[in-house]
């Protein structure tokens, strides 16, 4: 029995080590509510919150090309504005394109995660981006990213966190 073929989500043809802004997506396998809680409009991270957290600021540190523009950890999923800027690369350094910088956080994040206890935490397996085209579509997302926790409509979640 063969697998279906998935669709690759990147656009066909595009450098995704070019230097732009991009809008990531990214979500907890299963939609698992485990990085804490939307209270009154407002997220508050728990532990496994905060790794994410820490690791997406990490990109920044272990990549001089990378700049995180606007970020927010939801209960299940994450979305922030990554930066990369060729003009900021060290001498012989390699730039890795967004799919290899979301799969070094993904790895990191995973880690750290399972050492704080969360044994069975996955990320899903892909993720969503959209290459920001100008400073109007990037004020729109930043935006949405800072009204997203305003904007949570909390279901009934099919797993609990540990």
């Amino acid at each position: 029995m063969s697998l279906p073929v998935r669709k690759n989500p990147r656009l066909a043809g595009y450098d995704y080590s070019t230097s732009n802004n991009y809008f990531v997506t990214t979500n907890v396998k299963d939609f698992v509510k485990c990085f804490g809680n939307i209270i009154n409009g407002e997220m508050y991270l728990n532990i496994y919150g905060e790794i994410v957290e820490k690791q997406i600021l990490w990109l920044e540190q272990q990549y001089s090309y990378v700049k995180i523009l606007s970020f927010v950890v939801m209960p299940d999923h994450v979305h922030f504005i990554l930066q990369i800027d060729k003009s900021k690369v060290l001498m012989n350094q390699k730039i890795k394109p967004l799919p290899q910088l979301l799969g070094a956080f993904k790895i990191t994040s995973s880690k750290l995660i399972h050492r704080g206890g969360y044994f069975n935490f996955q990320w899903h397996r892909s993720f969503h981006d959209r290459i920001i085209r100008d400073s109007f579509e990037l004020m729109r997302i930043q935006d949405y990213i800072y009204q997203n926790p305003k904007n949570w409509k909390a279901t009934i979640p099919k797993h609990q966190s540990p």
